[in-house]
């Protein structure tokens, strides 16, 4: 019976003076208001002006955000995404009897939920998701009438009352994923919901198996269990979720086999259960017709791909990358949707491309890397205007390239390499606008390289070695002013080398060996600011060596078997020259001495070499100090008043001018190689860390690159903001610290990111902000700051690398926890390749010993950094010590004492206590693993992470090192 009918039924007859008596305890309007008033005080809404309505004289009803119901009560307040701030006031809101619906998501909510939410007795809807509470989740028991519950991604952490979901028989939507709760094991209260079509519990910290009663919700649709620690089988009963439209698993650890009777799933739309160690054949797969997603990659399924996935209608995306699958792909897969992408990379696939994944010109991606396909590239691709990705090196591909595949405009990377592909380079690669990655090694490629090459402006490497490539280089080759790798090794290029390669200002790597190449060395090669490496070798050069290569700092210079005469510069001592029998030099060994000059010649050529060395000297201190003059200005004055753009990568609660007018010398609080950070109090309280790189164009800037380049370069470029940008943006992980936001202008890089309020592992354990930190915490910190890394190399799309690893890249929050920062040098490679970096990036005592020798960077390179964490962890010491003896490190030093026991508890940090030291040494004994010499000798990050797991204190279980440290 409504309210209206029980006033016309019951209350109508009644003497007046009863009619009093109940209208005292029935709801009053003017109670509401004041209710939504008082609730209204709390917050603010800057951005949207949502309570501008929200006045004395309005009807309640007429407040933005608000329904009523018949009788004029507030039914429902919804204010989603209204850029909320402040503390929610449940007291108000469960003073409203007749509130049925609480939609507040997608704000920026703070503070605790207090208990008085269980009053709110009549809520059917609750959605408090994508906002920034803190604290535990209150008793829910009161809520039985509760049919909605979203508080994903909130902000909740402690331990999730499951227990009061048992009274919570109503819930058809439960959402509580991505809040960093404390680990508990599969909620089996869950079970008993029965009315569920919604389950969302990815990254929650759940443990355990899925139960075999997931099967009793037979009204899921959408089922979401990812990113947790759940191991075993897929259980048979979710074989009887026969309404399921999207089940995903990935990032766990589950063992073998899809489920006999998987295919009944046949409502399936997104299928995800990447990352984890399942196995078998995917035949299940090929009742499932309406898959619109299928993600199996990062497993060991073996077998072939279904022939019938060629007939999927509704088929867009398909990643089943790192497996051990066989036989051909579908010929018609993709040929029906509008395909985005296929990536089946790294198995064992043989066949031929099919040819109509990009019939509807949508596909961004084609990946067919580390296969054995056979054939050509169909004609068809080359009409794919879309693809931003064509990779499909080390297959036994041959043929031609397909002409407009040169030109394709959005064509990013292309990847040929180790192939049988044979024909020139067409001169339409000019048109190729947006192509950066121009990777055709180990083919069979010939004919001249085409000037038209010089218009493909983003070029950043170009790889030809190992083809049949002739002819000379052109001069034009100077326009491409993003070249950072030119490897053009072991082909027939003939001619002379282009003064204009000096022009190339980011050029870091040329190898130019095994070729032809005549003539005397460009002396604008020593002009490069960025050159790190120059290989020349087994060419036919001559002259003498020009000695404006005396001024680069080069890690590696080959210019052996050539017919260059004259004397060898001796800044040059560490390259190689052999084959050179022309070669003399007074000073260094190995050489023949050079014939004396008359002693005039030798004075003016002496007295000229010491004037321009004195001369450069002078300028380039002049330009430093004038560097560090404008630096020092800039950081006392505010911004420029210009255009900003924004870019933001999560719900912000500030805007730029928030941020811009922070970045002030009072607000300083570090330096770093790749810029100064800032910490910026907004007015709600909240506090962010900024980031500031300047930007092109700046007036230190300009004055700096003026007296200069080479230092100036590292700015101007930008690289560590574009790495942060790209990586950082992409990733969701409890221990990576948030990026919010950047902000670039014409002449400024920001990057806002969370403040970490206990500073770095670096400071809390070396320097005056140390503190006494025992081995749990010690303990804690290296678990997830590993579970941090893990993620990083394990589970993102592609592995990202971050190649400076060090306790002062660990931040610490306000409750100890760790965060992964300073991304400025990170890479994303190809799943288990190994990435080429032109300079020696990281810090001295941390950087594994092959990246100093090969400047080759794997994950093992992070593990070997880590591993150096680890040993902080234990010792207290910095990785360089005075103690450690000449040229030796902590690695060396722990490993001398590694196999004394004696000596190992000594080097135990004494901030350590008695009763952990063995603990803390089953950690050291992990550390030795990481810092092998040998890259293949060391345990991946998630390795690294599980034996740490085992190495928990209250386990007091010890691991077992091989006694070959440091091989």
């Amino acid at each position: 019976m409504s309210v209206r009918q029980f006033r016309q039924r019951v209350i109508a007859p009644l003497p007046c003076f009863l009619l009093f008596a109940v209208f005292l305890v029935s709801p009053s309007k003017s109670d509401e208001l004041q209710l939504l008033l008082n609730f209204k005080s709390s917050l603010k809404a800057s951005k949207t002006n949502v309570f501008a309505s929200w006045i004395e004289g309005n009807s309640v009803c007429n407040f933005a955000g608000i329904s009523c119901n018949s009788d004029g009560l507030v039914r429902e307040i919804n204010l989603t995404q209204k850029s909320l701030e402040g503390t929610l006031v449940f007291d108000s809101l469960c003073g409203l009897k007749s509130l049925e619906r609480v939609s507040l998501g997608l704000n920026l909510l703070q503070g605790s939920i207090t208990e008085y939410l269980r009053n709110c007795t009549s809520l059917k809807h609750l959605d408090l998701g994508f906002n920034s509470f803190n604290g535990s989740v209150p008793e829910l028991s009161s809520l039985s009438k509760l049919e909605f519950l979203n508080l994903n991604n909130s902000g909740f952490s402690g331990i999730f009352p499951w227990k009061s979901l048992e009274n919570l028989t109503s819930l058809s939507f439960l959402s509580l994923g991505d809040n960093p709760f404390d680990e508990s094991p599969f909620p089996m209260e869950v079970l008993k919901l029965e009315k569920l079509y919604w389950l969302y519990l990815s990254n929650c910290s759940i443990k355990g198996k899925i139960p075999e009663g997931i099967g009793n919700l037979t009204l899921l649709e959408n089922f979401e269990l990812s990113d947790n620690q759940i191991f075993g089988e897929i259980p048979v009963g979710i074989t009887r979720l026969n309404g399921l439209r999207q089940l995903e698993l990935y990032d766990n650890s589950l063992t073998g086999k899809l489920p006999y009777g998987f295919g009944n799933l046949t409502s399936l739309v997104n299928f995800d259960i990447s990352n984890n160690s399942l196995e078998g054949d995917l035949s299940e797969l090929r009742f499932l017709k309406q898959l619109a997603s299928l993600h199996l990659f990062e497993n060991e399924f073996t077998g072939e791909i279904p022939q019938e996935f060629g007939e999927f209608k509704n088929l867009v995306e398909f990643s089943v990358y790192t497996n051990m699958l066989t036989g051909s792909l579908p010929q018609n897969i993709g040929s029906w949707a509008d395909f985005n992408y296929i990536d089946v990379s790294e198995n064992f696939l043989t066949g031929t491309i099919p040819a109509d994944m990009c019939k509807n010109d949508k596909m961004t991606d084609l990946l067919l890397l580390q296969n054995k396909f056979t054939g050509q590239i169909p004609e068809s691709y080359a009409n794919c205007k879309s693809l931003v990705r064509l990779r499909i090196n080390n297959n036994s591909l041959t043929g031609v390239i397909p002409a407009g595949l040169w030109s394709l405009p959005n064509l990013s990377i292309l990847d040929l390499t180790m192939n049988q592909f044979e024909g020139p380079v067409s001169p339409d690669i000019g048109y190729a606008s947006s192509l950066s990655q121009l990777l055709l090694a180990n083919n069979k490629f010939s004919g001249e390289l085409p000037d038209a090459i010089s218009r493909a402006s983003s070029l950043v490497s170009i790889h030809l070695d190992s083809n049949k490539f002739s002819g000379p280089i052109q001069a034009s080759i100077g326009k491409l002013k993003k070249l950072n790798i030119l490897y053009l090794v072991d082909n027939m290029f003939s001619g002379s080398l282009p003064e204009s390669l000096g022009s190339c200002v980011s050029l870091a790597d040329i190898n130019l060996a095994g070729n032809s190449f005549s003539g005397e060395i460009p002396a604008s090669l020593g002009l490069l600011p960025t050159l790190n490496s120059l290989n020349l070798s087994y060419n036919k050069l001559s002259g003498e060596i020009p000695t404006a290569l005396s001024s680069l700092k080069l890690s590696l210079l080959d210019l052996s078997y050539n017919q260059l005469v004259g004397q060898v510069p001796d800044s040059l001592s560490l390259g190689s020259f052999d084959g050179n029998s022309g070669l003399c030099s007074q000073t260094l060994k190995g050489f023949r001495s050079c014939a004396s000059k008359s002693g005039k010649s030798n004075q003016l050529r002496t007295f000229m070499f010491c004037f321009i060395s004195g001369t450069l000297l002078v300028l380039i201190l002049m330009g430093f100090l004038l560097f560090l003059k404008l630096r020092k200005k800039n950081l006392s004055r505010p911004l420029k008043t210009c255009s900003w753009k924004m870019r933001s990568f999560r719900v912000l609660s500030f805007s730029e001018r928030d941020i811009t007018d922070a970045i002030k010398s009072e607000n300083l609080i570090g330096k770093g190689g790749s810029g100064n950070v800032y910490k910026v109090e907004l007015g709600n309280g909240k506090q962010l860390a900024v980031k500031h790189i300047w930007m092109p164009g700046s007036n230190d800037q300009r004055a700096y690159q003026s007296s200069s380049a080479m230092l100036s370069q590292r700015n101007l470029r930008s690289p560590e903001f574009d790495a942060e940008v790209a990586t950082l943006s992409s990733i969701r992980h409890v221990n990576v610290v948030k990026l919010y936001c950047s902000i670039t202008s014409e002449d400024s890089n920001l990057l806002v990111y969370e403040y970490l309020p206990n500073g770095s592992l670096w400071d809390r354990l070396h320097t005056c902000q140390k503190i006494d930190m025992g081995w749990e915490m010690r303990y804690s910190i290296a678990v997830e700051a590993a579970r941090g890394l893990e993620y990083l190399h394990h589970g993102c799309d592609r592995p990202v690398i971050h190649r400076d690893v060090k306790s002062s890249n660990i931040l610490l929050d306000h409750n100890w926890k760790p965060r992964i920062a300073d991304f400025g040098l990170a890479k994303i490679v190809p799943a288990g390749a190994a990435d080429w970096t032109p300079v020696i990036a990281g810090t001295r005592g941390y950087i594994a010993p092959e990246y100093a020798y090969t400047c080759k960077v794997t994950e093992k390179s992070d593990v070997y950094s880590f591993g150096v964490v680890l040993m902080e962890l234990v010792t207290g010491k910095r990785p360089n010590e005075p103690e450690f003896g000449e040229n030796k490190d902590i690695v060396s030093w722990v490993c001398n004492k590694v196999w004394d026991k004696e000596s190992m508890l000594d080097v135990v940090d004494s901030g350590i206590s008695e009763a952990m030291k063995e603990e803390a040494l089953n950690v050291l004994r992990i550390a030795v693993h990481c810092t092998s010499k040998i890259p293949a000798l060391r345990p991946s990050m998630r390795m690294v992470f599980q034996m740490l797991e085992e190495a928990d204190p209250c386990k007091h279980t010890g691991i077992v090192v091989d006694k070959e440290c440091g091989n």
